[in-house]
């Protein structure tokens, strides 16, 4: 257990994290986020206000889909990213728990200074929803007998309202590890309840951060803090498919309409290297003898069995095949720039 974002958080059960891995990846496992944040709006102008807020289109969305998205800056550099949630009576925004205060103090004062143009209301709701994630190829399987609902009809970024195991949530076809599963919204106080009847099941595995971070990285899912803060736009970051520069006004659009006629002058990449070293965080990055960054975040891939990791490079060096060098322990080691995902699954 760790501390994160004012939450004691569980970095590995016993069996410890590849052997949680494997199970996500293979059969079901199931991880307590409860720390993220969640807020609502609601109002005549909630959608126009998400719209505003976030890079995606918020319009496009139907009632009962989700979308991934994010909230930027007036510099068009990336504050959180995001799920966007369209129910018929309001909008749920789902972001990081070390983002949630700075998040919603950007919110708040965006909506503060436009109060007649923007007719809704914001709320935080986080610490009263808790929030459990059942992933993997035999979730549907496993959770279908203790829901109400026909879980095949949920489509992959879709949600309901239902009843399970006797808690009314919000059950989304989503997920942060690239296999198939549901991320369950529940009031706080039904959280054990439906922990313990979700791990009843002893298909199901228990798993905590640091396989939920080894299963995002194959998967070449950017995490804030390592791939996107601050200091990244979405057009750096491969993110350009969150960003709906068509759909009108919007907070940073202006930054990154001109960022897009400049041009990009970095990318982010995912790499691999040859042997089991393991490129970690922070480790520098070099092309052709220069110094070109360092590791954003880096691992042993449990699936693959060789080392992973994401950095970014210059553009005309950001192709699949260019070779870079990690420098692990003070030793220089080859590595491939490649394709993400690293790992696709069946």
């Amino acid at each position: 257990m760790v501390p994160f974002a004012g939450y004691l958080m569980p970095v590995q059960y016993p069996g410890g994290i590849t052997a949680e891995h494997t199970a996500v990846r293979q059969r079901c496992g199931v991880f307590d986020v409860s720390h993220m944040g969640e807020f609502e709006i609601r109002g005549p102008d909630a959608v126009a206000f998400a719209a505003h807020v976030t890079s995606n289109d918020v319009r496009a969305l139907a009632v009962g889909q989700v979308q991934y998205s994010a909230i930027l800056n007036s510099r068009g550099t990336i504050e959180d990213d995001c799920l966007v949630y369209r129910f018929a009576d309001r909008i749920m925004l789902v972001v990081n728990a070390g983002n949630r205060e700075k998040d919603w103090r950007v919110l708040r004062a965006t909506l503060d200074a436009s109060p007649q143009r923007f007719d809704c209301t914001l709320t935080d709701e986080s610490d009263a929803i808790a929030l459990l994630a059942l992933q993997g190829p035999e979730a549907q399987r496993i959770l279908q007998p203790l829901a109400e609902t026909d879980l095949g009809a949920i489509r992959y970024y879709w949600f309901v309202e239902a009843m399970v195991a006797g808690v009314p949530v919000i059950l989304s076809r989503t997920g942060y590890t690239g296999e198939d599963g549901f991320e369950l919204y529940a009031p706080a106080g039904d959280a054990v309840h439906l922990w313990d009847a979700l791990t009843r099941s002893r298909e199901v595995t228990p798993a905590g951060l640091g396989a939920r971070d080894s299963l995002r990285l194959e998967m070449g899912m950017a995490l804030y803090g390592h791939e996107i803060d601050d200091t990244t736009t979405p057009l750096e970051a491969n993110l350009a498919w969150i960003v709906k520069l068509k759909k009108g006004e919007f907070v940073g659009r202006d930054a990154l309409v001109a960022q897009k006629a400049a041009g990009i002058t970095r990318r982010l990449v995912g790499f691999t290297v040859a042997d089991r070293a393991f490129p970690r965080q922070g480790y520098p990055v070099y092309h052709g003898g220069e110094s070109s960054g360092l590791v954003c975040s880096g691992t042993v891939s449990p699936t693959l069995g060789i080392g992973i990791g994401t950095c970014y490079v210059p553009v005309d060096v950001a192709i699949p095949g260019s070779g870079l060098e990690i420098e692990v322990r003070g030793k220089r080691i080859a590595a491939t720039i490649v394709q993400m995902p690293f790992y696709t699954r069946k």
